[in-house]
Order: C-alpha cells, then structure tokens, then sequence
C-alpha cells in the first residue's frame, strides 16, 4: 500500500474519532451530563457502566459485534493516551 493511501486511511480513522467526541458532546448535552471534548461516546459509555449504567455500553458493543468489548478498549485505549502522537503520550504532567 503507497504511503499516500495509509495516511490518507489513517486521517479518515482520525475523522471518524472527532465525529464521534462531538457526538460524545452532543450526547452530553442533551442529557444534561458532564462531558469531556477528548472523550469518545464508547468510552463515555464504559465510564457510565463501571456506576452501575449498562445500557449504552451494551447497546454500543452490539453495534460493534465483531470487536470484543468495545466500549472497555475504548477507554483503556484513552487512558494508554493512544489517541495523541506518539511523542505526546508519555510525557509528565504538571497538574499541581
């Protein structure tokens, strides 16, 4: 595969991870809940499931049949920081 089609598959995989944080937002705002701009719905929806909330996490793993545990692996996938450039991913925070 040329180098031009692997980045242009990669930048589309990119865009559907954006549509889907403002899809997160949107969710979140029509549902009066706090949402997070960087956070995609599947992970939003193993966050909620972990407080009891099954239904969007189940609903959205059935959506995506053919990955085991989705919505899991979405968000550990955001923990792992996998979502930044490579060279971002390990740095140290200053949060204090």
């Amino acid at each position: 595969m040329s180098q031009l089609i692997k980045t242009q598959k990669f930048n589309l995989h990119q865009l559907a991870i954006a549509i889907d944080q403002l899809f997160n937002i949107i969710v979140c705002i029509i549902t009066f809940k706090k949402g997070w701009a960087d956070e995609t719905l599947s992970a939003a929806a193993y966050r909620e499931s972990v407080s009891g909330r099954h239904f969007c996490e189940k609903f959205i793993n059935t959506l995506f049949f053919w990955q085991e545990e989705h919505c899991k692996n979405a968000y550990l996938s955001e923990l792992q920081r996998n979502h930044l450039p490579p060279e971002e991913r390990n740095l140290e925070r200053n949060d204090q």
